[in-house]
């Protein structure tokens, strides 16, 4: 089923996008973000990865130089034209303290990918549930029946997708999963298949006071699930890489703003297969080194 935002096409259009989105996947093989993996393994599974957009109802809404409105804007053409089966939104959709008037811009923004693909959106420590359901009142049925968490499980032939709840109070910095959704996780990670599985979460995996705090017994969880093979994450504006027992951990940049002149402003196109994955770098701000490069990681068998 489709994500949490999605409004279906017309036939005609439906016959148009289709035609570019094979164009696009040919794009994608002749650039080489595809491996020769892919076909022996599962179809592809091609994702735009999103995070920090910080949309503000106000468009001239400014921090550090940027303008998280405009941003969004800008960037949405750029995903549309690349014809991701799916977009991943990690948290912090809002700016400070997810208004409804802030929703309601963010997804006036993301109609035209909405029209195209399902739109998953995580939550992050400037959301707000509460309004966040007020706007997006029609989620998936991949929505897990958590007590007060948004966990989405996206299934496909070759992978699985969960995404995570972080958020523990509005507009404070820290983020906690909580018990209930450890033991959802614990449970759904021992009776799913073996498919290789990636999780996102909104926070991010160090020990500090602003960070996840529960991040310990979330890699206590993790760790002998081999299926599980990377983490993706937010929060602090970075685009980087590390692991934790083979676990691939990828901090996704912010579309909003960076707090550093060293980080990349942007979003990250992602093909998947069971073996790997390869994610491609868009930066339209901040340190713009790395635009346009690829990063490939191989599973941890």
């Amino acid at each position: 089923m489709p994500g949490v935002f999605y409004q279906p096409i017309n036939r005609r259009r439906f016959l148009f996008t289709t035609a570019r989105a094979l164009a696009g996947v040919a794009l994608i093989r002749e650039a080489g973000l595809v491996g020769d993996d892919a076909s022996a393994d599962g179809k592809p599974v091609h994702f735009a990865l999103l995070s920090d957009t910080h949309v503000p109802a106000e468009t001239k809404n400014e921090y550090r130089g940027f303008f998280p409105w405009q941003n969004l804007k800008s960037i949405v053409p750029q995903v549309v034209e690349t014809r991701p089966e799916g977009v991943i939104i990690d948290g912090d959709a809002a700016r400070l303290t997810g208004e409804v008037v802030d929703y309601e811009a963010f997804k006036q923004l993301l109609a035209p990918l909405g029209e195209q693909t399902p739109v998953y959106i995580g939550l992050g420590n400037h959301d707000d549930r509460e309004h966040f359901f007020k706007v997006f009142d029609d989620p998936s049925g991949t929505r897990q029946k958590i007590a007060g968490k948004h966990v989405l499980v996206i299934e496909r032939s070759a992978l699985r997708f969960i995404i995570l709840d972080s958020l523990l109070y509005t507009n404070k910095v820290a983020g906690l999963l909580g018990k209930s959704q450890r033991e959802w996780l614990g449970r759904y990670l021992e009776s799913s298949d073996r498919r290789p599985t990636v999780l996102f979460v909104h926070h991010t995996l160090g020990d500090g006071d602003g960070e996840l705090l529960d991040v310990q017994r979330l890699f206590e969880l993790v760790r002998p699930q081999r299926k599980v093979k990377a983490i993706f994450y937010g929060h602090s504006h970075k685009y980087a890489f590390s692991q934790d027992d083979g676990i691939h951990l990828i901090n996704i940049p912010a579309v909003g703003y960076n707090f550093s002149d060293e980080e990349p402003v942007g979003w990250v196109d992602a093909v998947f297969t069971s073996q790997r994955v390869d994610l491609k770098l868009n930066a339209f701000g901040g340190n713009r080194e790395g635009d346009g490069k690829t990063k490939s990681l191989t599973w941890r068998s």
